[in-house]
C-alpha cells in the first residue's frame, strides 16, 4: 500500500512551493487580527503588533480587522510576494475552523502550506480574560512570541496523494442506511449495503404509524426497500457481519461475512459510512415485564398494533392503559434521554383511543419533551382527546401494586391508584451489540453509552476523526425518523466529496521514525489510535534479512503517512526519540517554551 518511508521526507525542500523555503534565512510575516469586537475589544491590538516588529527574523508585522475577510487575505498574498515571505503567522481566533483557510492563502502565493503558524488570542486571550485587557495583552504578546519562535523552524511538508475507489460501504440497512445509499447511488456511485439481519428496514419495520402525520410506516419501508433492491448501484448483503476493516480514506478493504452464502466476502470502499441504528432497551425486572404478559415495551406495542388480530378488539376489552415514561433512562446507569419516547408515547395513545374512545389511557411522565411547534401542536392534540397526563418525580416513581399503578401526583399533591389491562413501559434506544467492536476495526469512539461520536459537534457533525468514515441516525444518538433521514443525505453529500474525487491529499503532519535510532521496542504501536505504525526487519549491512550468513537483523518501526493523524502519541513515548511529530518536533516545541520563558 505504501512504500518506505525516507526518514527525512518532509524536512528539507519537499511539498508545495518554492524546494529553497527550508534553507533560506526565515523571513516572518505577523498579521494580528482585531476580529471586529472580538479581539480589539479587549486586547491591544497596536501594542501587540509593535512587540512583534522586534521579534527575531520578523520583516513585517500588520494588523487587520478582519484577516479572514477577502481583503485580508489578500494582503497576507501580497505581502509574501512583496517582503519575500517565508514563513507566515496570524494571531486571531481558532485554527478549528479557519486554519486550513489561511493555510490555503499560503500555498495560492507559493508558500508551502505547512510554513503557516496559527495564534489563537481570541479563545486563550481575549475571551477568558475579557475582565482583565492587562494581562490578556500581556498573554497575546507571550503566545505571538511563541509562535514565531515555532515559525522561524518550520520546513515544507509533503501531502501524499491517494487514488479513490469510487465505491461506499454502508454499515447498516435501516431507514438511515438505505436513505444514504440510494442518495449515492442517485450520483452514479456503486454502494454495497451491508445489514446484519435477514431483512432491511432496521427498527422501523416493527413501527406501525409514524408521528405526527401518522402515515403508515410499512409502506415508507416497502418503497425504500423496493427502490434499494431495483437500484443498479447498490448490492445488498443481509444477514452479514464485518470481520475486518482495513485500509485508509479512498481505499478501504472490508471482509463481510455472509450466514446465507456461508463465506467471507471482499467489499472495496473508497468510504464508509455507519448506520448500524439503535435498539429498543427491554427492562427486564422493571414493573413485572417478562413475568406479566400485560405488560410490553412500546416497541411491543408497536407490533401489536401493526398485527391488528394481535391486539384486543374495539368491544372494550382493553379499558385501562397505563404507560410509564423514563423507563431506564435518566438514571445513574443510563443517563440520557431517550428523546423519541415521548412522542411515541403519544402517538400509540391516541391510536389506541382512535381504536376505541372509551379506553381511558393515562401517560406517567417525568417531562414531557416535544421540540417544535408541530411536536407541541402534537402534544395538544393528545390532551384533547382526553388521554390524562400524571406527572411524577425520580424520587416518587410509579409503583406495581397488582393490577393497578400506584404513582404520586406532583400536581394534585395525592397518590393515585390507576387500574390497568394493559401496562406499556417507554424505555429508550440503546446501541446494537457488537458497536463497539466495529468502534475498534473503523478506529472510531464511542461515548460511555456506546454510541459514535463525530469528530466535532459543530464543526463535522456527520463525520469521523478518521477520515473517509461517517455516520448519520441513531447510530449516533437516538433520532426521530426526520433527524436520521436528514443525517444520512447529509452523510451521503459527505462522502460524494471524496467519492467525486480522482484523488485525495492526506495531511503533511505526520510523524517520521528515525530507523537509525529506532530499537524495534514497539511502545510506538502501543499508543498508536489510527493503527499506523508497523515494523519490518532490516539487514544491519543492508542485505536480505532472510538470507542464511547473513548478519544479525534488527526490527524497526515505519510510520503509514495515509494512516497516520500527526497525533504525537508515538513521539512522546518513544525512548530513543526516533519517533518526530512533524510539524510538532521537539526543536521547535522547546523553541517555544524558551521564548515563553524569555522576557
Amino acid at each position: 500500500m505504501y512504500g518506505r518511508l525516507d526518514p527525512t521526507r518532509g524536512r528539507r525542500g519537499v511539498g508545495h512551493g518554492p524546494e529553497e523555503e527550508a534553507d533560506s534565512s526565515p523571513r516572518i510575516g505577523v498579521f494580528v487580527c482585531h476580529c471586529g469586537h472580538n479581539i480589539a475589544g479587549y486586547l491591544d491590538v497596536p501594542a501587540l503588533v509593535e512587540a512583534a516588529r522586534k521579534l527575531p527574523n520578523v520583516v513585517l508585522a500588520t494588523d487587520n480587522l478582519f484577516t479572514c475577510s477577502d481583503a485580508g487575505l489578500a494582503e497576507i498574498r501580497a505581502a509574501i510576494a512583496e517582503q519575500a515571505l517565508n514563513r507566515v503567522v496570524v494571531a486571531s481566533c481558532t485554527p478549528r475552523t479557519h486554519e486550513p483557510l489561511f493555510q490555503a492563502t499560503c500555498e495560492e502565493a507559493g508558500l508551502n502550506r505547512y510554513l503557516f503558524e496559527f495564534v489563537n488570542i481570541r479563545d486563550q486571550c481575549s475571551w477568558v480574560h475579557m475582565n482583565d485587557g492587562v494581562a490578556a495583552t500581556n498573554k497575546a504578546r507571550d503566545l505571538i512570541r511563541m509562535g514565531v519562535a515555532k515559525a522561524a523552524l518550520l520546513e515544507p511538508l509533503v501531502e501524499s496523494e491517494l487514488a479513490v475507489q469510487p465505491a461506499a460501504a454502508i454499515i447498516g440497512g435501516g431507514i438511515a442506511g438505505m436513505t444514504a445509499a440510494l442518495s449515492l447511488a442517485r450520483r452514479g456511485f456503486a454502494v454495497t449495503l451491508i445489514e446484519r439481519e435477514p431483512h432491511l428496514g432496521g427498527l422501523a419495520r416493527s413501527l406501525h404509524r409514524l408521528y405526527p402525520t401518522h402515515a403508515d410506516a410499512q409502506d415508507l419501508v416497502a418503497r425504500h426497500i423496493s427502490e434499494v433492491s431495483d437500484n443498479p448501484h447498490i448490492d445488498v448483503l443481509t444477514s452479514a457481519e464485518i470481520r475486518e476493516i482495513r485500509g485508509y480514506i479512498g481505499n478501504y478493504e472490508l471482509t463481510v461475512y455472509s450466514r446465507q452464502f456461508g463465506m467471507d466476502l471482499p467489499v472495496q470502499a473508497g468510504v464508509i459510512v455507519v448506520a448500524t441504528g439503535a435498539v429498543e432497551l427491554k427492562p427486564a425486572g422493571s414493573y413485572g415485564y417478562g413475568q406479566d404478559p400485560r405488560v410490553l415495551t412500546q416497541g411491543e406495542l408497536e407490533r401489536l398494533l401493526v398485527e391488528k388480530e394481535a391486539l384486543p378488539a374495539a368491544s372494550g376489552e382493553l379499558r385501562s392503559v397505563v404507560i410509564i415514561q423514563c423507563v431506564g433512562a435518566r438514571e445513574p446507569s443510563r443517563s440520557y434521554c431517550g428523546r423519541t419516547c415521548c412522542l411515541t408515547a403519544m402517538k400509540n395513545a391516541i391510536l389506541l383511543k382512535e381504536r376505541n374512545p372509551k379506553t381511558e389511557v393515562h401517560i406517567l411522565y417525568r417531562d414531557i419533551e416535544v421540540h417544535g411547534t408541530h411536536f407541541e401542536d402534537y402534544y395538544g392534540q393528545a390532551r384533547d382527546m382526553g388521554i390524562i397526563f400524571t406527572r411524577y418525580t425520580p424520587q416518587q416513581p410509579p409503583q406495581l401494586d397488582g393490577s393497578r399503578v400506584i404513582v404520586h401526583d406532583e400536581m394534585l399533591g395525592a397518590k393515585l391508584g390507576i387500574p390497568f389491562d394493559m401496562l406499556v413501559l417507554s424505555t429508550p434506544m440503546v446501541p446494537p451489540t457488537g458497536v463497539r467492536q466495529l468502534a475498534q476495526m473503523l478506529k472510531v469512539p464511542v461515548d460511555e453509552h456506546g454510541f459514535f461520536l463525530e469528530a466535532h459537534v459543530k464543526l463535522r457533525p456527520l463525520d469521523f476523526a478518521t477520515d473517509g468514515v461517517y455516520l448519520c441516525g441513531s447510530a449516533h444518538w437516538p433520532a426521530h425518523l426526520d433527524e436520521a433521514i436528514s443525517q444520512a443525505l447529509g452523510a451521503a453529500a459527505r462522502a460524494a466529496t471524496i467519492l467525486s474525487k480522482e484523488q485525495v491529499r492526506s495531511s503533511g503532519v505526520v510523524s517520521i521514525a528515525d530507523e537509525r535510532l529506532c530499537r524495534g521496542c514497539e511502545r510506538c504501536a502501543e499508543v498508536c489510535e489510527f493503527g499506523a505504525i508497523e515494523f519490518h526487519v532490516l539487514d544491519r549491512a543492508g542485505g536480505r534479512y532472510d538470507q542464511p550468513g547473513q548478519p544479525a537483523s534488527r526490527t524497526v518501526a515505519r510510520v503509514n503517512p495515509v494512516l497516520c493523524k500527526g497525533c504525537g502519541a508515538c513521539a512522546v513515548i518513544c525512548p530513543t526519540g526516533a519517533m518526530q511529530a512533524s510539524h510538532f518536533r521537539g526543536d521547535q516545541i522547546t523553541a517555544m517554551i524558551q521564548a515563553a520563558l524569555g522576557d
